[in-house]
């Protein structure tokens, strides 16, 4: 019986019934102190947080109850428009308020053209300013330029919008744009007559007042990214830029992207500065010196003249048109983040 019960203790230890080795004492009262022995720990039961999970559960349910009702309310407001005109709304120039004839197409191109104009601009700036921020900027120098630039992502539109009439649109008439057109006047984009106000001027606007965005939210991500992988690829020899280019950027890749698609989001539904200094002309031309319109504009210019109930609907489903276009935007960024970006960061 004893040696029947020191077998099953040899075999419950992990020795080998089979062999021939005999554990000493020793042995067995080693592998018997090592071996863990499973301890089921009790948790105190507290009561749950229900008022808490109701909060953030209420509040959530109403921010998507709020999209939906906005949704709901600008399709049922924009019924006469889409029942006048359907789907060549969508296609169709004219904008005619006399006639009660109106299309969107002017207006879809300004705000997609403004809109990547001033992303292509404050992208580039944005993310080499927050790199700067991040990585190469002295630490006594990194924290006001940092304050200096999150103070102006809080400049009101309107200040924006008087700078740009009254400072840049000059610069732009006088000096930009026909340097452009001096050396770049071969292509259409860069042709034709120069104005100072026009698609340019909007899309540079824009990107002056995203700028902040981008660089204060790609400094954040970047100044993420843990310092024992800098310190590791320095022990590997790299240099400064090295590092940046191989550890710092591909870890902040989905974060940049993000701030970029931020930025985006607020140029496409820029009203008060693009008003300004577009020229709010309802045409389509492949210059970019000349004068155009955007959704967000024509609504801030004519819903007070808005006499008839087409026009009036007509005007509601450009709102619905903006509000379609930035979900689409922001649809579109999420599907780049899953498709993309994880896999590589996986």
């Amino acid at each position: 019986m004893a040696k029947l019960e020191e077998q099953n203790t040899v075999q419950s230890l992990g020795f080998p019934r089979a062999s021939g080795i005999r554990p000493t004492a020793l042995a067995l009262d080693a592998a018997a102190e090592s071996r863990p022995v499973p301890v089921r720990a009790k948790l105190p039961r507290v009561p749950r947080g229900w008022a808490f999970e109701l909060c953030v559960y209420g509040a959530t349910g109403a921010f998507g109850a709020l999209v939906v009702g906005l949704f709901i309310e600008l399709l049922w407001s924009s019924r006469l428009s889409i029942a006048a005109f359907g789907m060549s709304f969508l296609w169709t120039s004219e904008w005619n308020p006399v006639t009660n004839q109106f299309g969107a197409l002017p207006f879809i191109y300004g705000t997609i053209v403004s809109s990547t104009i001033a992303i292509l601009i404050a992208g580039v700036v944005g993310i080499l300013s927050g790199a700067f921020l991040a990585e190469f900027c002295p630490q006594s120098l990194s924290a006001p330029l940092s304050f200096v630039i999150e103070l102006l992502a809080a400049v009101p539109s309107v200040v924006y919008g008087l700078w740009g009439l009254f400072i840049l649109a000059p610069v732009m008439r006088d000096y930009v744009e026909p340097l452009l057109e001096r050396y770049l006047g071969f292509l259409p984009l860069f042709s034709g007559t120069i104005y100072g106000v026009g698609m340019l001027t909007a899309g540079v606007i824009l990107a002056i007042m995203i700028v902040p965005t981008v660089t204060a939210i790609s400094r954040d991500v970047m100044a993420a990214i843990p310092q024992t992988q800098r310190e590791a690829i320095w022990a590997l020899g790299a240099t400064r830029w090295q590092s940046f280019q191989m550890v710092v950027l591909p870890g902040a890749r989905a974060g940049v992207f993000g701030a970029c698609i931020l930025a985006l989001g607020r140029a496409l539904g820029e009203t008060i500065a693009t008003t300004m200094v577009i020229g709010n002309r309802p045409a389509i031309s492949a210059s970019l010196f000349a004068p155009g319109y955007s959704i967000s504009s024509v609504i801030a210019n004519e819903f007070t003249e808005a006499t008839t109930q087409v026009y009036l609907s007509a005007l509601i489903e450009l709102g619905l048109l903006l509000f379609i276009i930035s979900v689409i935007v922001n649809a579109v960024a999420r599907l780049l983040l899953w498709t993309i970006f994880r896999p590589l960061e996986n």
